[in-house]
C-alpha cells in the first residue's frame, strides 16, 4: 500500500487524515476536518466525511474522489489503497447489561461491553437492590442499541439468568435508532440456559448467543461477546444511523466504534513494546481510560465527566474546592461557577485569557483524577475466585478483586483529547497527567498530537505496520519521563539525592527537599542515566531508603524529578498553597511569559 485514507466520524467533529509510504516507511501526510453531519439538517453523515476527504485534497494535491466516490487503488499520486473509519457520531454505542452477581457476572459483562467500545448505560443484577418493576421500566425508558446479558457459569443454575431474560421480553424495549426494528440482545452466559432464553426473547428481540464470558469463575472469555457486539453494532445500529449505509459501503474494513478503534491501537503498541500502560481520552462530554497491565485490556467510561458538554458535572462531583486548590491566582466562588457554566452552554470557546486556561486545567486534573478513580475500580482481579490466604491476609478483608493498576508498575502514561493534545505548552499537559494521576517511580509520559488513535486503531486490523509506524512517528508525542518518590516528611527536609549522567558525559547531582519539584532538560531521543537514593522515610520504587538505578527517556518537556511526596499534598491555608502553587509552576515553567 502506498495511499491509505482514514476518517473518524466524531459526535461534533469528523477528522480525515492520509497515509503515505515516505520512502521504506508509514507516514501521515495531511489531515482535514469538517464538522460532523448525522443530524438535522442534513442527516447523512457521507456531507462531513466528504468535506474532510476534500479538504486533504486541496491539501495534498492528491486526487481522491471522483464526485462523490473515493478512488481505489491508488495510481500514481490519484486515489487511495483503502479508506478505513471510526465513528463515534450519534453517541457512539450505548449499551446495557445485565448479570445474575453484580461483582462477578455483571462486572464482567460491563468490562466486555466498555472493551467493545460502548458507553455502558445502566448495569442489571438480580442482586442490585431494585424491584422487579423498576428494572422493567430502567430498560424501558433507557432504550439502549443493544443489551448484552450473561450470568451463571457453564453447567451451573439458569434461574436468575432466565429471570433476567423475562424482565427484558417485559420491558419489550424499542431501538434508540431504527424503531421498526428488534433490539439487538447477545445471551452470553451458562450455555444450559440457551434453550430457555430462546423462548424467552426469541420472537421479541434480533437474539444473538455468544459463549459464555465466565464459563468457570476462576476464567473470563471476553472476546466472542465482544465480536458480537463489533458485528452487531454495525448491522444494527450503524446501518440506522443516516448516511452510514452508504458510507460502509466505501470502507475497505468494518467501521468501528471510536473508543474500541482506541483501546485497539494502545493494546497493540503496550503488548509490542511490552509495556505497562495507562491512556485517557478526555473529551467534552466523557472521559474513556485505558490500561493494559500484564497484558490484560482494560476501558472504563466516566460519561458524566468532560470539558465542555459535561464540566459542570465535574464541579458537582469533585466540589469546589477541590477545582479551587489548583489554582495560583484564586477566583472568587461564584465568578469560578459562572465561567465554568458558560463553558458548558458555549462548548467550542476557547480560554482567552491565562486565568481562563488555568481555571480549565484545575478541572482537568480532576476530572482526570476521578475518572481514573473509577477505571481502578473495574481494573480488577476476578472476583468470586476462590484463594488461598494466610493468616495475615485474614485481617485484611478485602471485598472482591484487588486492582490492577500499581501506580509504580506502569511505564507509560498517554494522553489524548483537547485540553491535553492542544494545551499551550505542552508542559502543562504533563503537569495536568501528574497532579492528577501522581504516578511513583519512573514514568514515561505522551500526548497524541492530533487525536489520530482513532484512525490508527482500525487501520491495525488491515495493515499493522503501517498503524504502528504512524503511532509511533506521528501520533505520539513523547514528553519525557518523571521520577516521583512516595512518602511524607516536613517541609524542607531532603526527600532524595539524584545524580543524572547525560550521553554527552555531562553530570548533574542534587538533593531535592520535600516540597519540592525541578524541570531538567532531556530533548526527545535521548536517555539519561539517572540514579536516586531516597531518604529513609520516602520511596523510589525499590523500598524505602532504597537506591534506584534507572534510564530515562527524553520529551519535549524533558525530565520532572518530583519530590512533592504522595499522595500530593497542598496546604489547608490559602496564601500558604498559592505560595506553593507559584514555586511549583516556576519551577518547571508551566506558564512561561
Amino acid at each position: 500500500m502506498t495511499a491509505i485514507l482514514a476518517t473518524d466520524c466524531g459526535s461534533t467533529t469528523t477528522k480525515a487524515i492520509l497515509i503515505e509510504k515516505v520512502g521504506e516507511e508509514y507516514r501521515q501526510t495531511f489531515r482535514g476536518e469538517s464538522p460532523t453531519t448525522v443530524e438535522a439538517p442534513f442527516d447523512d453523515v457521507t456531507r462531513g466525511v466528504l468535506n474532510a476527504i476534500q479538504e486533504v485534497e486541496e491539501l495534498s494535491g492528491r486526487k481522491i474522489l471522483d464526485g462523490e466516490k473515493i478512488l481505489t487503488p491508488a495510481e500514481g499520486g490519484r486515489g487511495v489503497d483503502i479508506y478505513v473509519s471510526t465513528s463515534s457520531a450519534g453517541g457512539g454505542l450505548q449499551m446495557m447489561v445485565a448479570g445474575v452477581v453484580m461483582a462477578m457476572t455483571a462486572e464482567s459483562a460491563q468490562r466486555c461491553a466498555l472493551g467493545a467500545g460502548a458507553i455502558v448505560m445502566d448495569v442489571l443484577a438480580s442482586n442490585d437492590g431494585r424491584a422487579a418493576h423498576e428494572k422493567i421500566e430502567r430498560i424501558r425508558v433507557l432504550r439502549p442499541d443493544m443489551i448484552l446479558l450473561s450470568g451463571g457459569t457453564d453447567g451451573g443454575t439458569i434461574s436468575h439468568v432466565v429471570e433476567l431474560a423475562e424482565y427484558i421480553r417485559a420491558a419489550d424495549p424499542k431501538p434508540r435508532l431504527g424503531g421498526s426494528f428488534k433490539l439487538p440482545v447477545i445471551f452470553a452466559g451458562n450455555k444450559d440456559a440457551r434453550g430457555r432464553i430462546q423462548e424467552i426473547l426469541g420472537d421479541r428481540t434480533a437474539l444473538v448467543m455468544a459463549d459464555n464470558i465466565r464459563p468457570i469463575l476462576e476464567r473470563e472469555n471476553l472476546a466472542p461477546a465482544r465480536h458480537k457486539i463489533h458485528d452487531l453494532f454495525l448491522e444494527h445500529v450503524m446501518a440506522q444511523a443516516p448516511g452510514y449505509g452508504v458510507l460502509m459501503g466505501w470502507t475497505g474494513a468494518p467501521i468501528m466504534p471510536t473508543p474500541a478503534a482506541v483501546g485497539l491501537i494502545m493494546e497493540n503498541a503496550a503488548r509490542a513494546q511490552g509495556l505497562n500502560l495507562l491512556g485517557v481520552d478526555i473529551g467534552g462530554a466523557t472521559t474513556d481510560v485505558f490500561s493494559v497491565v500484564d497484558g490484560q485490556f482494560t476501558r472504563t467510561v466516566s460519561a458524566n465527566l468532560g470539558m465542555s458538554y459535561s464540566i459542570s458535572n465535574v464541579l458537582a462531583e469533585a466540589g469546589i474546592e477541590k477545582i479551587e486548590r489548583w489554582l495560583a491566582d484564586p477566583l472568587a466562588e461564584q465568578e469560578m461557577r459562572n465561567r465554568i457554566k458558560n463553558k458548558m452552554i458555549r462548548p467550542t470557546t476557547i480560554p482567552q485569557t491565562q486565568a481562563d486556561l488555568a481555571l480549565e486545567q484545575a478541572v482537568a486534573r480532576e476530572a482526570l483524577r476521578l475518572a481514573l478513580d473509577q477505571h481502578k475500580a473495574l481494573a480488577v482481579g476476578l472476583k468470586g475466585v476462590q484463594m488461598e490466604r494466610t493468616i495475615a491476609d485474614a485481617f485484611e478483608q478485602e471485598e472482591g478483586g484487588k486492582s490492577l493498576i500499581d501506580l509504580y508498575r506502569i511505564d507509560l502514561i498517554i494522553g489524548s483529547g483537547g485540553i491535553l493534545s492542544h494545551a499551550p505548552h505542552r508542559v502543562q499537559a504533563m503537569m495536568m497527567m501528574i497532579d492528577a494521576y501522581q504516578p511513583l517511580g519512573l514514568t514515561r509520559f505522551a500526548v497524541d498530537s492530533i487525536f489520530m488513535m482513532p484512525h490508527l486503531g482500525v487501520l491495525s486490523e488491515v495493515n499493522e505496520r503501517a498503524a504502528t509506524e504512524v503511532f509511533l512517528k506521528d501520533c505520539l508525542v513523547p514528553l519525557g519521563s518523571c521520577l516521583a518518590a512516595d512518602g511524607r516528611a516536613k517541609r524542607g527536609e531532603p526527600c532524595f539525592a539524584y545524580t543524572i549522567r547525560f550521553a554527552d558525559g555531562r553530570l548533574a547531582q542534587g538533593v531535592l527537599r520535600f516540597g519540592e519539584i525541578l524541570r531538567i532538560d532531556l530533548p526527545p531521543g535521548t536517555e539519561a542515566d539517572l540514579q536516586a537514593e531516597p531518604s529513609n522515610s520516602f520511596d523510589l520504587g525499590a523500598g524505602k531508603g532504597k537506591a534506584v538505578k534507572l534510564q530515562a527517556k527524553g520529551g519535549v518537556v524533558g525530565l520532572i524529578l518530583d519530590a512533592r511526596g504522595r499522595p500530593l499534598y497542598l496546604a489547608e491555608e490559602e496564601s500558604e498553597r498559592v505560595a506553593q502553587l507559584r514555586a511549583w509552576a516556576a519551577a518547571v515553567e508551566l506558564y512561561p511569559e
